[in-house]
């Protein structure tokens, strides 16, 4: 589908968002959909997002779909997120809906090839800048790295990947090892 390449090309979808909490830049979802409408009309092309909730294990999910189409032709990516059903804060459909939102933004990443890491060669300062003291992650977020070390083959990339930032305590590397 040359239409999805070049979209895949011309797409710039920048994380324009900041989390002062964690100190990081991200993207949404709403950031990408408007960054990729423009280029759906220029390529005269439809995308459709939609959302299924399934279960594993006990464990509630959703699993959203990006379909792409141009005529008779179409592409389609999926990506699962879990839903924590008991979120601090947060009642049942802004859990549900927090959820859907991850899972349809990794779909359209996928779809759009819209990479989330960052090039080692880009932040390498080959050692003279300070040193990066790593600390254990909170329970909570232990909790979700062994859920999706427990997911799937996406979501257990996304925990190693995550993982490496932390400094895990005795208890934590004894769970890991044990799944």
């Amino acid at each position: 589908m040359k239409e999805l390449i070049a979209i895949q090309a011309e797409l710039k979808a920048p994380k324009n968002k900041f989390n002062a909490f964690g100190k990081y830049n991200y993207r949404t979802q709403e950031g990408i959909l408007e960054a990729v409408k423009p280029l759906l009309k220029k390529y005269g092309c439809i995308l459709t997002l939609s959302d299924e909730t399934k279960e594993v294990a006990g464990i509630p999910y959703i699993e959203a779909t990006a379909l792409f189409k141009k005529d008779s032709e179409s592409c389609t990516i999926n990506a699962q997120a879990g839903i924590e059903l008991h979120k601090k804060g947060m009642d049942l459909a802004q859990s549900f809906g927090t959820s859907g939102s991850y899972a349809r933004k990794y779909a359209l990443n996928g779809l759009f090839l819209i990479d989330d890491t960052v090039d080692a060669d880009a932040t390498n300062d080959h050692g003279k800048g300070p040193a990066i003291t790593k600390v254990a992650p909170t329970e909570e977020q232990f909790a979700y790295i062994v859920r999706y070390l427990n997911g799937s083959e996406a979501q257990k990339k996304q925990a190693k990947e995550a993982l490496v930032k932390y400094k895990l305590t005795q208890d934590q590397q004894d769970t890991i090892e044990g799944l």
